[in-house]
């Protein structure tokens, strides 16, 4: 199995994909709003740093430098999460709390990953 192949198997590599997708299309909704132009790319920056450094740190070969890059990754994850509560007033109702919860799934499944790692490097040492 390849390495693409591979991150495409990875639960919260899948999902910060389809988050990515779903910012590019709620921000279009807001290209209009002369006030949220910074909080727009700012959201595109740190939804598109979700999958970025899980590719990053996947490609990187080693156990520490990918738990690196994976705790880079929730940290943007939760940037995305905390940008999409302030967006609240200009984004249709429930929207943003759909997309706090698709956050919260990647945080959770970045988390036990950490933790796995974590406790794999601890025990070969």
């Amino acid at each position: 199995m390849n390495a693409r192949t591979k991150l495409m198997n990875y639960g919260a590599y899948t999902k910060a994909l389809e988050l990515f997708d779903f910012v590019v299309a709620d921000m279009a909704l807001l290209s209009g709003v002369r006030s949220c132009e910074r909080l727009l790319a700012q959201q595109l920056a740190s939804a598109d740093s979700i999958p970025s450094n899980i590719e990053e740190g996947y490609g990187r070969g080693t156990k520490k430098e990918y738990c690196q890059f994976l705790v880079i990754s929730r940290g943007s994850a939760q940037e995305t999460a905390g940008r999409y509560l302030r967006l609240r007033h200009w984004l249709p109702a429930g929207l943003p709390e759909t997309r706090i919860a698709l956050c919260d799934e990647i945080i959770g499944i970045l988390t036990a990953s950490i933790l796995k790692l974590r406790s794999q490097l601890a025990s070969s040492k």
